[in-house]
């Protein structure tokens, strides 16, 4: 199989409100989401034969999840040889407390 760049879907409000409300309650003291800038996502998206990008969890030095973004190909290979993202802003403290979400 070979990735096209339409993959994943658009979700309801409702659905990701469920969704976040479940994880934190499973979750209560985890980080709740974080933040990557555009220009940063770019550099991704901009790699040759990029198809989107995927995230892997992981966990950094001081014990704090974190999400690893590297670019992906066509083919479903991570370009893992030129950018690769992490020290988002995490939440909390880089938080919108309006959000549904949160």
């Amino acid at each position: 199989m070979a990735f096209t760049g339409n993959e994943s879907e658009i979700i309801s409000l409702a659905d990701a409100t469920a969704w976040t409300a479940a994880y934190r309650s499973a979750n209560p003291t985890s980080v709740k989401a974080h933040f990557f800038g555009k220009t940063q996502l770019m550099k991704i998206l901009d790699q040759d034969d990029c198809a989107g990008i995927r995230a892997y969890y992981a966990i950094d030095d001081e014990d704090a999840k974190q999400l690893v973004l590297v670019g992906v190909n066509f083919l479903e290979k991570d370009q893992y040889t030129e950018t690769i993202l992490d020290r988002s802003h995490p939440c909390p403290n880089a938080c919108d407390s309006t959000s549904p979400l949160y």
